[in-house]
């Protein structure tokens, strides 16, 4: 009988924001901590809440940080967490009286754990700077890596960016500072930036920039689509299939599945100057025949030569195509939140699982549940200790 997810009991205070800082949040209520997000009041005809999908297992509670009781109440709040988590500008929260020397002090809570997200550095040359994803990639140098041969650096959607060097990064530094407060009873102040981020993700591809397997030119080196057996072709029904034969041996089994034998191309393959007419002989291959076509003949080979599925069909072949979404790790004896209704193992994590599955993100509602973790987790009652007025949540009392 498995026990319960590992972050159970975790208190955390979510402010609103974007991408990053939602999915640290996001990986803290998969993992079994109650997350509550703190949505801005808003009002007039054209006002809008901050989008966010990333809402799986969390909560909302709308308060007016502009006034002194929803500023009391979300004190009130962070006195009683075990993680908050600003998705701000360095000085917003300042600004509001939440600050660390405010919410961490042995006056409120110690034990806070206060993480903090920027897109750049706070203390670098474009702090109080604007930026997206693709700016961040840009200034910590990854960007000038991505993209093909004789084409312009291409950013990688937001993954690398905001999700791995941001948000991911984030929740790590969290799980660090909640180890190191198991030791020394405190709290601390974690910084995250995605800069940083994304430049410690491409350690190896940095260090690479000073040997042989990627010092020459974007798109030239062997794992940059320029090695023609590790890349990506079409095939005769206009879908792909990936190859990351890099091993002689993987390589061979490659050859044989492609009816490529006795051209020397095992012996062949290692000199650069062999590239393009390699190339060019995969090209027209994989071209003969379907996807499907192709997954039949590498299916259970050692070629390293796999179908590059889209998320469309994944989903509609989800078990064909172990396609059902799961938690982002396994624990055996504690899993995770499961994202599909009928999970069984501790591979497809525990509970009812999600709407959607995973392949549909559902919006939560301003306010949605927020009343219930107030009374939960300071022991409030609407009306007596707290109150909503005019749709936003407000302290009537408090010790703070």
């Amino acid at each position: 009988m498995v026990g319960q997810p590992p972050l159970t009991g975790l208190k955390v205070l979510e402010f609103a924001g974007l991408a990053p800082g939602p999915f640290a949040g996001l990986l803290l209520a998969d993992a079994g901590a109650s997350v509550l997000r703190i949505d801005r009041a808003v009002s007039g005809p054209v006002a809008r809440q901050v989008p966010d999908q990333l809402t799986r297992h969390k909560s909302s509670l709308v308060v007016d940080l502009k006034s002194p009781s929803g500023i009391a109440l979300v004190k009130s709040l962070a006195a009683v967490s075990d993680v908050l988590i600003d998705p701000y500008r360095p000085g917003v929260l300042e600004k509001l009286g939440l600050g660390p020397s405010v919410l961490c002090s042995d006056e409120c809570n110690p034990r806070l754990i206060y993480a903090r997200l920027t897109g750049f550095r706070r203390d670098g040359r474009f702090a109080t700077m604007a930026g997206h994803d693709i700016n961040y990639l840009a200034v910590s140098g990854v960007l000038s890596l991505l993209g093909r041969k004789g084409e312009k650096p291409t950013p990688p959607i937001n993954i690398l960016g905001d999700f791995a060097g941001g948000g991911a990064v984030l929740f790590q530094g969290i799980l660090l500072a909640l180890a190191a407060r198991e030791r020394t009873g405190k709290g601390q102040v974690v910084e995250a930036n995605i800069v940083d981020g994304a430049s410690y993700l491409a350690t190896f591809n940095r260090f690479a920039l000073k040997t042989a397997v990627g010092n020459a030119p974007r798109g030239e080196n062997l794992l940059d689509t320029g090695c023609p057996y590790y890349d990506t072709y079409e095939t005769a029904d206009g879908k792909y299939m990936a190859v990351g034969a890099l091993e002689p041996q993987f390589f061979k089994e490659l050859v044989k599945g492609l009816g490529l034998e006795g051209q020397r191309w095992e012996e062949r393959r290692g000199e650069k100057e062999n590239w393009p007419e390699l190339r060019r002989v995969l090209e027209h291959k994989f071209k003969t025949k379907t996807r499907r076509e192709w997954e039949d003949i590498f299916d259970g080979t050692d070629a390293c030569c796999t179908a590059v599925f889209e998320y469309g069909e994944m989903e509609r072949e989800r078990e064909r195509l172990e396609g059902d979404q799961r938690p982002v790790v396994t624990l055996r004896e504690t899993p995770c939140l499961a994202l599909r209704s009928d999970a069984k193992e501790a591979s497809h994590g525990q509970g009812p699982g999600v709407k959607g599955e995973a392949y549909v993100g559902i919006p939560l509602k301003p306010g949605k549940g927020g009343e219930s973790v107030v009374e939960r987790w300071l022991g409030w009652k609407k009306g007596k200790e707290f109150d909503v007025l005019n749709g936003s949540a407000v302290a009537i009392k408090s010790k703070l």
